[in-house]
């Protein structure tokens, strides 16, 4: 492929998804997909000032219209080689109802609609998170409704239905994303493509920082201790992980969940941080 044609997609512009595209996108252009447009060009600007290209575009996940008109508007830049979703809202931001329309659906549709064009050895990375692994192991007859069910049908799901905690909501939609991963590199494959997902777990954006210094922040504090890292993460830790999968050293991974969360999942489950399984 020629390079002045290669197009990255950036779905959630704040500082992992930058962290990533960074890492993948010199000498191709790069879509800055947004819910709220002014990230996007405030994103742009900082890009920009470091030498990428970049066009901006508005793009609600939980939309299907939105995600084909990036599908679209990515298509006339050029080919597209690597996607990349790091968007999506948190239990502390929304509804159940919005959460699993965003997280669940959306994430599911665009693997589904950059799957069908996605660049010949092209790669996608999607951003789920520790909260996926903090739900026991769901039925086997749920893990196939959630990787293969049709988009469309997805919200519809009698278990997803009967969700009333906006936790809950959170930790399905972030398991979905890792099944429908699993069941969506399959056909990425058809184009010598890879998807694959990675769960992060506290990493300092300034959204974590706000928690941090907020009133619950003696509640993160205390997880942060009692995790074998001993500290959170940084966003340059997930690029790093996203930029080798995406990379020509990672062809042989697909369809992989990658946690990288300093040891937090292990100790809620084995550790110190049992105590959190009460609440969650």
């Amino acid at each position: 492929m020629d390079n002045t044609k290669q197009v990255t997609v950036l779905v959630g512009t704040g500082s992992i998804g930058q962290a990533i595209i960074r890492r993948v996108s010199a000498g191709k252009h790069i879509v800055l997909a947004d819910s709220n447009i002014e990230n996007a060009k405030r994103a742009a600007i900082t890009l920009e000032d470091a030498g990428f290209n970049c066009s901006t575009i508005r793009c609600d996940l939980g939309l299907k219209d939105d995600i084909l008109q990036l599908v679209e508007f990515a298509n006339t830049k050029g080919e597209v080689c690597h996607v990349v979703n790091a968007a999506g809202v948190s239990p502390s931001q929304a509804s159940v109802a919005e959460i699993l329309r965003v997280d669940l659906y959306g994430t599911s549709v665009l693997l589904e609609e950059f799957g069908r064009v996605i660049a010949q050895g092209g790669s996608g990375v999607i951003i789920s998170s520790q909260s996926g692994h903090r739900l026991p192991a769901l039925p086997q007859e749920q893990n196939e409704a959630l990787a293969t069910t049709p988009v469309e049908e997805l919200l519809n799901l009698p278990f997803l239905k009967e969700i009333n905690d906006t936790l809950k909501a959170y930790q399905y939609s972030k398991r979905c994303n890792v099944l429908r991963v699993m069941y969506e590199a399959t056909r990425w494959g058809l184009r010598r493509a890879t998807i694959n997902s990675i769960s992060p777990g506290i990493i300092i954006t300034p959204l974590a920082n706000d928690e941090l210094r907020g009133p619950r922040k003696d509640g993160y504090l205390k997880m942060i201790a009692g995790m074998p890292a001993r500290r959170a993460g940084t966003p340059d830790e997930v690029g790093d992980l996203a930029a080798f999968l995406m990379s020509s050293r990672g062809r042989f991974i697909s369809g992989a969940d990658f946690l990288i969360d300093g040891g937090c999942t292990a100790s809620y489950w084995y550790g110190d941080l049992q105590y959190l399984k009460a609440t969650h």
